[in-house]
């Protein structure tokens, strides 16, 4: 229980600092983009990489090998996180689920019907429903980091809860509506890596480089295959066994060593470079006019609105039914603060929309600086609200 609680006061220190990168290298990313040095960032993004072996290539541009590489290492950090808290954390029990999962899904189905509600009837634009329904855990406990001993430490937990869950459902999201025309050979292969790392789970193969080096045939595979790229990285993580035993007969967890060494890379590096890759917001470009239509409309108001009404009308529906109760030593006034924060959408919603609208910049970067509102707005408020109580 003690190395638990250790390892979950490590998680929020790393989230709560990662959330300080994420704003520097927004800020930095929007200043290049509005400035005289608007043309080297965008010939930044749009670097050509490729990757050949004989007739087998890999070629993208920077932005791309962000999004569909190096989030799928993002979304394998997540996914070993969702395990270790199902299996033996926040997660593992049935009372400690109730009250942060169903705020989560208050949290994705209301944003989803307040964007429905600026869009229905637009085909191409409701492909960004799930926009809204996000939140980066990173922002919001670093927000939250800032209010000290305010907050206590239950509220913490509910939040990371809350998070973890939220991004499970943009996982299933991602799997089911961002999926594009499918290769039946790179099927087959990945479902063959999928097989591999079962049988070395089954078989107690504790080598770090073997599950690397199946898991990176598995990542190219997904990715020729019209499923999203990131996928791969979830589907090794849970396969990846939480506890082992060495060759000195020793008990360990693959599992959590991988996470460890992987989190202040993620932290640090790959969610801060992702920051900075798709934050360069165009403002001027941007027109009132433009942000008053119904996309970023539907974003902003799924963010800030959406998210705390239903984040927190769930949760008050729980309790009040007697399904769950209120995290230890905090009240109602705290949720409902903890609720506007998970508005916090940012970096997950700022990855969605790349995969809903294809970074078409059909809206002209109205949709992306609707997130950045939406998310900034819900963190102010979300502090102050805190702050009062």
């Amino acid at each position: 229980m003690t190395e638990n609680i250790k390892i979950l006061e490590e998680f929020i220190k790393k989230e709560s600092f990662a959330g300080i990168l994420l704003i520097i290298a927004t800020i930095f990313a929007l200043f290049l983009q509005n400035s005289g040095f608007s043309s080297i960032y965008t010939d930044f993004l749009h670097t050509h990489i490729e990757i050949r072996f004989g007739d087998f290539q890999i070629a993208k541009p920077l932005l791309l090998w962000v999004n569909d590489g190096l989030m799928a290492i993002f979304f394998f950090l997540i996914g070993l996180e969702v395990k270790r808290e199902v299996m033996e954390g926040s997660l593992s029990s049935m009372s400690q689920i109730v009250l942060p999962g169903i705020a989560a899904i208050g949290g994705m189905v209301v944003p989803a019907l307040v964007f429905v509600a600026f869009n229905q009837g637009e085909s191409f634009a409701m492909k960004g429903w799930a926009i809204p329904t996000a939140t980066d855990i990173a922002f919001a406990l670093g927000v939250l980091s800032l209010l000290g001993k305010r907050a206590p430490v239950s509220l913490k937990i509910f939040l990371m809860a809350l998070a973890i869950i939220d991004d499970l459902g943009a996982i299933i999201i991602i799997a089911l509506l961002y999926t594009s025309e499918l290769s039946l050979t790179s099927i087959v292969v990945a479902l063959s890596a999928v097989f591999t790392l079962l049988l070395m789970n089954r078989l107690g193969v504790i080598k770090k480089a073997a599950y690397i080096l199946v898991g990176f045939v598995l990542w190219v595979s997904v990715l020729k295959s019209g499923v999203h790229a990131t996928l791969a990285g979830v589907l090794l993580a849970f396969i990846i066994p939480l506890n082992s035993i060495d060759e000195n007969g020793k008990k360990f967890s693959l599992s959590n060593e991988i996470e460890h060494d992987l989190h202040y890379w993620v932290a640090f590096m790959i969610l801060p470079l992702f920051a900075f890759v798709n934050a360069g917001v165009d403002l001027r470009g941007i027109s009132i006019g433009e942000m008053l239509t119904p996309v970023p409309l539907g974003i902003m108001f799924g963010l800030f609105i959406g998210k705390q009404v239903g984040v927190f009308g769930f949760s008050w529906l729980a309790v009040k039914a007697g399904i769950a109760t209120l995290p230890k030593s905090s009240s109602w006034k705290q949720l409902y603060g903890v609720s506007i924060l998970t508005g916090i959408g940012f970096t997950m919603s700022l990855f969605v929309d790349s995969l809903a609208y294809n970074d078409t910049q059909i809206y002209h970067y109205a949709d992306k600086l609707a997130i950045l509102l939406g998310s900034f707005l819900s963190g102010i408020v979300g502090y102050l609200v805190l702050r009062k109580v």
